[in-house]
């Protein structure tokens, strides 16, 4: 009898554990091939195209991105405990918060997308690759703010167990962001340009419709509109995500450092373009 009883409790919270962590999963699996699309569709262009937004991707904003993604980490921690404390309405505060040192660190990174080409020339990355990843990187500089809003929003939702609007939006845009491809760098001829706008307007679209969620009324308690109290214990705040940010890349980088050292290969176009598909 105390075994079922206890394989009763283990099953009831496996299915609240997959409610929440299923379409976690499809949301992680729906914007990871945002960028996989775009790498497909320029795979098409050209073998330097290939290459260069393979180091552009999983170099430059795959450096930016584990970078935002851990100092939005900190909200994920903050956010349970106010919804474990009861204190739901401190939610709107911490994702403001998260928002103004996201926005802050990603205004910090800039410098690498604009000066992607040269810091590749430095890491004795090709010419040719170096200079087109350097062009790549200055069109999806849009991007680079999209991705320091996403993740405090994303935490924010998680932490209430609304997940699934959150994997829907970003379904939709990942199929919007398909066809856009089809269209403008198949079909129009728009090339790498084409590519990078269309993933500008895709993660945009992302943010709007996740933030259109936010704000229209379905959580009155966690948002009551933008507030000054955001702007209080900004250290505290900052340390915390330092904290996440710096575990989260460690564990990340390695691929870029393996990146850089195929890019160091005699034949480093073809190398660079096989590790697109790893």
């Amino acid at each position: 009898m105390g075994k079922m009883v206890l394989v009763g409790k283990c099953w009831q919270e496996s299915k609240l554990l997959w409610h929440i962590a299923f379409p976690a999963i499809l949301t992680a699996v729906f914007q990871f091939s945002i960028n996989f699309v775009t790498v497909g569709f320029v795979g098409h262009i050209g073998v330097v195209e290939l290459a260069a937004i393979t180091v552009a991707q999983n170099v430059v904003e795959g450096f930016a991105y584990s970078v935002l993604l851990g100092m939005g980490s900190a909200l994920e921690t903050l956010c349970g405990q106010a919804v474990g404390a009861g204190q739901v309405d401190m939610l709107g505060i911490y994702i403001q918060r998260s928002w103004i040192i996201c926005g802050a660190t990603a205004l910090a990174l800039v410098p690498t997308y604009v000066f992607t080409a040269p810091i590749l020339r430095a890491l004795h990355q090709p010419a040719a690759i170096s200079a087109v990843a350097g062009r790549y990187t200055r069109w999806v500089v849009p991007q680079l703010f999209a991705y320091a809003a996403n993740f405090p929003l994303q935490k924010f939702l998680q932490a209430q167990s609304k997940v699934w609007a959150m994997t829907f939006i970003s379904g939709v845009g990942l199929a919007l962001h398909v066809a856009l491809n089809y269209v403008f760098v198949t079909r129009l001829g728009h090339g790498l340009f084409g590519a990078a706008m269309i993933g500008n307007v895709t993660w945009w679209i992302i943010i709007l419709a996740q933030f259109t969620y936010l704000v229209s009324g379905c959580f009155p308690e966690a948002w009551k509109g933008f507030s000054m109290l955001a702007f209080n214990n900004i250290a505290a705040f900052v340390k915390l995500s330092l904290a996440s940010a710096a575990m989260l890349c460690l564990e990340v980088w390695y691929y870029t450092a393996v990146l850089i050292l195929v890019g160091l290969l005699k034949n480093a176009q073809l190398e660079v373009d096989i590790m697109s598909v790893w």
